[in-house]
């Protein structure tokens, strides 16, 4: 499970011309969903994202987390976190969960993340999205799951 963070002041997705999912201060999560992957790698996942302390205090300093400033997330699935472009010009995304795994897992991830008390809002799963930010930093953080379990 591999996360894209991007600290943002907002963030929206856009799929047939609608918005389906919007938010203010806090972050875009693009969420990849591996071979193998499942429930037990979330928690972690969430617990570090949720805690992260990547957004500045009174003295600018990024001493504070999504928690202590009342953040909100967009998740947005991305397999393209997979690729694998060590051959050819082509990527592979063979490594990427198939949808029938990946989907429930991206559900799973939002809902505990939600548990924090965190406005969560999300695109559509499988949908081509047009995903619009304002990166404020810029600060963009890439997690690793597999890391976090060591």
């Amino acid at each position: 499970m591999r996360a894209l963070l991007q600290r943002v002041s907002h963030a929206r997705v856009v799929v047939d011309g609608q918005v389906v999912g919007a938010i203010g201060h806090g972050f875009l999560i693009l969420l990849g969903i591996g071979q193998g992957d499942s429930e037990a790698q979330v928690q972690p996942l969430v617990e570090k994202i949720a805690h992260l302390r990547i957004f500045g205090d009174d003295e600018g300093k990024m001493n504070r987390s999504l928690l202590d400033i009342g953040g909100e997330a967009l998740v947005v699935s991305q397999f393209t976190l997979y690729a694998d472009v060590r051959k050819g010009r082509r990527p592979s995304f063979t490594n990427a969960a198939p949808p029938a795994l990946a989907e429930p897992l991206v559900e799973h991830f939002k809902a505990a993340l939600a548990a924090y008390d965190v406005k969560v809002e999300g695109g559509v799963f499988g949908a081509h999205m047009a995903v619009e930010l304002l990166n404020d930093g810029p600060v963009t953080i890439w997690l690793d799951g597999e890391q976090l379990q060591r």
